[in-house]
């Protein structure tokens, strides 16, 4: 998994996309952990209905992820035309 803390310079205000892009992946690492959890959880009752939740979870976490990376490119694209 992918650390995101510490990762900017305190003093430094987050843009929109920074920030989403931060929660997007926090959001990301946690459904792996739930996977992971969900695979680990091999006999308990409802495990099965976690492991088959996650694909879609995890689809939809890293798609997220995906389109505010592409909002931050963008963000960047405009702010280097200044």
């Amino acid at each position: 998994m992918v650390s995101t803390k510490g990762s900017s310079s305190p003093s430094k205000q987050l843009t929109r996309a920074e920030q989403e892009v931060r929660s997007a992946a926090e959001r990301l690492n946690s459904q792996i952990a739930d996977a992971l959890a969900a695979v680990a959880a091999r006999q308990s009752p409802g495990g099965l209905d976690e492991l088959e939740a996650s694909p879609d979870r995890l689809e939809r976490a890293a798609r997220d992820l995906a389109v505010a990376l592409r909002e931050l490119v963008e963000e960047r694209q405009e702010k280097d035309k200044l």
